[in-house]
This record gives C-alpha cells, sequence and structure tokens, in this order.
C-alpha cells in the first residue's frame, strides 16, 4: 500500500510538474498568467466522465458538495490540486525511519 501510495505521488507530482511548465511556458509566450484549471483538463482526458459527475454527486453524496466544493476544485488550476494530492499521497506512503541505536551512551 505504502509503495503505491509513493508511486502515485511521484506520478501526479510530476504530471503538476509538467503542467506548472506548461503554464509558465504560456506566460512567457502571451504574458498572461491562464493556468489550466482542473476541469478543462478532465475535459480534455474524458469529457463523458465530467458531465457525468454533477449528477452524481448532486444524487448519491449530497447537492450542497457541487456547487462551493466540487466547482471550486474544477476551476483550480491543475497544477496546485494534483501536486497537494501529490504531498498527500507521498506523506502516506512515507517509511517510517528506523531509529538509530546509539552505543556507548
Amino acid at each position: 500500500m505504502r509503495t503505491g501510495c509513493r508511486v502515485l505521488g511521484l506520478i501526479l507530482a510530476g504530471l503538476a510538474a509538467a503542467l506548472l511548465a506548461l503554464d509558465l511556458y504560456r506566460l512567457v509566450q502571451s504574458g498572461q498568467f491562464s493556468p489550466t484549471d482542473v476541469g478543462a483538463l478532465w475535459y480534455l482526458v474524458h469529457p463523458e466522465s465530467l458531465q457525468l459527475l454533477q449528477p452524481a454527486v448532486e444524487r448519491h453524496i449530497h447537492p450542497i458538495l457541487w456547487d462551493p466544493i466540487t466547482i471550486t476544485i474544477l476551476l483550480s488550476p491543475a497544477f496546485l490540486v494534483l501536486g497537494i494530492l501529490a504531498i498527500l499521497l507521498l506523506a502516506v506512503g512515507q517509511r517510517r525511519g528506523r531509529r538509530s541505536r546509539r552505543f556507548g551512551s
């Protein structure tokens, strides 16, 4: 489990870094910082599932979760959301340090 969390965390960290690099490249080219949001990225990857997300959240979880929470996440910069998820997964998958033994103490 820990190894899987670390691997997924590293993949997400790489994706976050790539998206940040792309957003910074666009900044240099256009002079405007307009980061790719999660919703736009999700739409590029799988538009059908994004369209099914709202009814699923509103019907099966709770309607209040859609407007303030899910919309905020979907409109957030993708590099930021993926970076936060990567940090969380890497923290969960972190190896516990071995205690060093002191000799002569």
